[in-house]
Parts: C-alpha cells; sequence; structure tokens
C-alpha cells in the first residue's frame, strides 16, 4: 500500500460501527475519529472550519455518498475518516437520498493542491459501483480501509 495513501487512511480513522443519524451528530462523530487518532490539535476549530464548508458547499454527493471536508489549520496532515451507516444520514443530496457512506476529509489550510488531489482521487472511486459496494459489504474496518487505499491509490 502505498506510504502516502497508508498515512491518511490511518487504521484508527475507519469505522463499520453505525454513527449518528443526524448529520451534526454524524459530523462530530467522523471529527472524533480524527480527534482520538491524534490527528486534530483543536476540535472546535476543526468543527467550525467544517460546517462553514458543509453550510456554503453542502457534504451530499449522491449515490449514498457523504463527504464533509474542510481545510483548517487545526490538523497537521491530510485526514480521511470514514464511517458506514445502515439507515442513512441526511444530508442534501442530488438524487435526495440517505448518505450511506460517511466521509470526513481535513486538510491543512496550506494543502490545497494536495486537498484537491485526494477530494478528487476519492469521489473519482466513490463513483464506481464496486467500490461503494465493498465499503457497504466489507465485514472490518480493515476490508473497508483495503479497498478504500487500493480505490484511491
Amino acid at each position: 500500500m502505498d506510504d502516502e495513501i497508508d498515512a491518511v487512511l490511518a487504521p484508527e480513522l475507519i469505522t463499520l460501527r453505525e454513527p449518528p443519524t443526524d448529520k451534526g451528530g454524524c459530523i462530530e462523530y467522523l471529527l472524533d475519529r480524527a480527534v482520538d487518532a491524534g490527528r486534530v490539535t483543536d476540535r472546535d476549530e476543526a468543527l467550525e472550519a467544517i460546517r462553514s464548508h458543509e453550510a456554503e458547499m453542502g457534504a451530499g454527493v449522491g449515490k449514498g455518498i457523504g463527504l464533509f471536508h474542510a481545510k483548517t489549520d487545526a490538523v497537521d496532515r491530510p485526514t480521511i475518516a470514514f464511517a458506514r451507516s445502515s439507515e442513512g444520514v441526511a444530508v442534501e443530496t442530488s438524487d435526495g437520498e440517505p448518505a450511506t457512506l460517511l466521509f470526513l476529509l481535513l486538510a491543512p489550510t496550506e494543502a490545497t493542491d494536495e486537498h484537491l488531489a485526494i477530494l478528487s482521487s476519492l469521489s473519482r472511486a466513490l463513483m464506481h459501483a464496486e467500490v461503494r459496494t465493498a465499503l457497504h459489504e466489507a465485514e472490518s474496518a480493515a476490508a473497508a480501509r483495503r479497498t478504500l487505499a487500493e480505490a484511491i491509490g
């Protein structure tokens, strides 16, 4: 596995435990994965950046995908947290479907190119039905992580 992808998708950032079904709770749930993994230096600052970006741009991609992302000085390296939901989380999407595959991408403020590259790779990968299916069917966090790393890498 590529070291760069491996660093962005650290094992402790991936969970198959059910997140809260409300958007705000889900954002905090994903953020807490990053906080607990030692990736966030200021939780409040990161949360404000996520909420601000989400209010401006939304997080709903469609196809059951919720992708919250922000650039913030509260992280020192790009980080992706992932959870999946059996019920789905209501985020504004083009297709009106709840998001069942939930991502949080945080990047340092100055890492514009890297942030966009990761966001673009992740978004492209998730447009493939086989990637979404593999994430839904993953029986472990490690399996979900492998799927993401292969799809993004």
